[in-house]
């Protein structure tokens, strides 16, 4: 039986750890042995697949800080992976054929000490490009974890991203790397999506008594440009008729960490936004609503409110397309992969004027949730399927191990 290990920096609730999780389930029903570790888990937050005994997880180094006084949190990062990975090689009775490194690349040297075992490397992002660089110091400090990070992902015997956008971002990126990534599309495990349930938002504290529900869903990050959903509810209020008001409600939803210092100080500077707008009793705030949660408010919701700029690629806006609705997005990065203009939703220039007028359109009645969630949901199951993602990477690891027996 060919046996793979995921090594994971933080196995939280996010996109990327959405992704790595469905990797495991779908080699693990294709008869593939998996196991994770990583070097934090936490039971209260994370995904209910790493709990309940469907995938075995091992965390190790959670003594390491995550950060000193709040910086130099890329640094420990790659500390901690560092840490995980000498302990598999040297410490660990894990037998492998193929480790699935995600996120951080540092540690790959430190795998090579197994020299049979291949290595693919999940790459969401170049690390790199997520940090700015305003001061010198700053400058200093980024340049050797940066030139480490092209070094060490080259190293990589193959290399999967997320999206075409990516695989052209990251080509610009690491110049000396001229290999072409492998793009494998992130999927929906479906049965998760069909599982009957009697939850409904008003058990989540939210009123359900609107018509007209717009949903944000993404983690409370200032990249994800939340701010933007406020101010094109704000538009929206200002642009139709009482009798209108009444019947809309934002719901502001997503991922937070009580030990994340931004999650924290965000979500606070959004509720205070809202605030000052006058807009924070049509708002329900949530943070880090369960999985039940997230599919009964996306199941209500007349659309999706997807504010980031050059998202890498956005499971969400499937999720919400796979449950029939609509998606009002930045049309950037991932989501010109996914959402069809004017067909499954609707993709807008990153301004409040822009996504207050798609939002108006549903609430005028000039679009249908019913005819564009229909044809999102078709859409996912054509392109975003399971069994797709689980064939694609059971045939890569399949290749690595072909590789592997030819050397």
């Amino acid at each position: 039986m060919v046996k793979v290990v995921f090594l994971h920096p933080d196995l939280g609730i996010g996109g990327a750890e959405r992704l790595v999780v469905d990797a495991a389930l779908a080699l693990k029903r294709k008869g593939v042995d998996v196991q994770f570790l990583t070097a934090h888990h936490d039971p209260t937050h994370c995904f209910p697949e790493t709990i309940d005994g469907q995938l075995q997880v091992t965390c190790v180094g959670d003594w390491l800080p995550r950060s000193t006084f709040g910086k130099f949190s890329a640094l420990w990062a790659y500390i901690r992976m560092i840490y995980v990975a000498l302990y598999m090689v040297f410490f660990s009775k894990i037998i492998y054929d193929v480790v699935f490194v995600d996120q951080v690349s540092v540690c790959i040297p430190f795998l090579r000490f197994k020299k049979k075992c291949k290595i693919m490397f999940y790459c969401h992002y170049p690390d790199q490009l997520l940090t700015q660089r305003k001061s010198f110091l700053k400058k200093i400090y980024r340049f050797p974890l940066d030139t480490l990070e092209e070094k060490t992902t080259g190293q990589a015997d193959c290399i999967m991203v997320n999206s075409r956008f990516t695989s052209g971002v990251f080509k610009e990126t690491f110049r000396s790397i001229h290999t072409t990534p492998t793009v494998l599309y992130p999927s929906l495990d479906f049965s998760r999506f069909d599982e009957p349930t009697t939850l409904k938002i008003s058990d989540l504290g939210v009123e359900d008594k609107a018509k007209y529900i717009f949903l944000s869903l993404n983690r409370y990050e200032r990249k994800k440009n939340l701010s933007l959903a406020l101010k094109a509810f704000k538009e929206l209020l200002e642009s139709v008729e009482e009798e209108h008001k009444n019947q809309i409600h934002l719901i502001m939803a997503g991922g937070f960490d009580h030990l994340n210092t931004e999650n924290i100080e965000h979500y606070d500077e959004l509720v205070n936004e809202a605030k000052q707008l006058d807009i924070i009793s049509k708002i329900t705030f949530l943070k880090s609503p369960s999985d039940e949660g997230k599919l009964a408010l996306l199941r209500s919701a007349t659309c999706l409110i997807y504010t980031p700029d050059k998202e890498h690629f956005g499971i969400v806006p499937i999720e919400a397309m796979y449950l029939s609705t609509p998606v009002i997005a930045v049309n950037s990065g991932g989501p010109k992969e996914t959402v069809v203009d004017n067909q499954t939703g609707f993709l807008c220039d990153s301004s409040a004027a822009a996504f207050s007028e798609a939002m108006r359109k549903f609430v005028l009645g000039t679009s249908s949730k019913a005819v564009m969630g229909a044809a999102g949901h078709t859409r996912v199951l054509n392109n975003f399927s399971f069994n797709t993602f689980s064939d694609h990477l059971l045939y890569i690891v399949n290749g690595l191990i072909d590789e592997r027996k030819r050397t």
